[in-house]
């Protein structure tokens, strides 16, 4: 799975039309992502709105694209996603309407139609801007850090873990884990803009005032989101019996278990970098 994403990471970078290779992979894992949240919370005696939320998502996902297409065409589309969540919030609300038959979990199908929309929708485009504004560089040491920090988390964890950070909800997760994640994330930081320069691609990275330690800045904030997004997942699993996501990945679980640290950490490293932190 590295290596397939490192290349298409490369090809992508090559490639005149930004996210030509990246954006369909990201579609695919948004659709997988939709569906292993739907079984959880129909698990859990949910039911969204399918159709709805499945579009939604494929559509705020893809409203990445659109400020290229003004660009290149002098439309407007400032704005537009929080436009289409929007959109997709009522729409949520007429699905309801239509097989609204007697009172009682109504509104709870709603808040989770709306809460998949969030969750995986407007973190996704948080992921897909980070190529579109920053270059590949910055979503691949997003990548980096997050996973560096998982690494970091088991690897101490497993070594010197001794006091649990949150016994009820992820037991095998300890402050000492919690502490290498941390360690590892800034490892990784370094690693990437000072031994790779993951900023080269991006083209407003040299015009843009930066912090002169923000480097270990947002390998601490990719760290705790990392962490945070996975503690966010577990809640879900634990509140309705899911021990995970799905079962078609052994080893790893299912796709919102290998992506839940990045979900959190898009929308931080989407901050880091459009305040100049990096």
């Amino acid at each position: 799975m590295i290596a397939a994403l490192v290349g298409l990471c490369w090809l992508d970078h090559l490639a005149s039309t930004p996210g030509i290779y990246l954006l369909p992979l990201g579609l695919v894992l948004v659709v997988l992502a939709s569906s292993e949240l739907f079984a959880m919370l129909e698990a859990g005696g949910m039911k969204p709105r399918k159709g709805i939320v499945y579009v939604g998502n494929i559509l705020l996902f893809a409203s990445c694209w659109l400020p290229t297409l003004a660009a290149r065409s002098s439309l407007p589309f400032e704005g537009i996603t929080l436009c289409l969540f929007a959109a997709c919030v009522l729409a949520a609300f007429f699905g309801e309407m239509l097989r609204y038959e007697k009172p009682g979990g109504n509104l709870t199908n709603l808040a989770a139609s709306v809460f998949v929309l969030a969750y995986i929708g407007l973190t996704f485009y948080f992921l897909a801007q980070l190529r579109m504004t920053w270059g590949v560089g910055a979503l691949a040491s997003m990548i980096v850090l997050v996973k560096l920090g998982d690494t970091g988390a088991y690897t101490v964890g497993r070594l010197c873990g001794r006091h649990k950070m949150a016994p009820r909800l992820s037991p095998g997760k300890t402050i000492e884990g919690a502490l290498g994640a941390l360690l590892f994330s800034c490892a990784g930081a370094w690693l990437c803009f000072h031994v790779l320069d993951l900023t080269m691609d991006s083209p407003y990275w040299k015009s843009t005032p930066r912090i002169p330690v923000g480097w270990w800045i947002y390998g601490l904030c990719m760290g705790v989101a990392g962490m945070f997004g996975d503690l966010a997942e577990s809640l879900i699993k634990r509140d309705v019996g899911r021990k995970d996501s799905s079962t078609w990945m052994p080893g790893f679980g299912g796709i919102l278990d290998l992506l839940d640290s990045l979900l959190f950490a898009a929308p931080v490293a989407w901050v880091c970098w459009n305040w100049g932190i990096v």
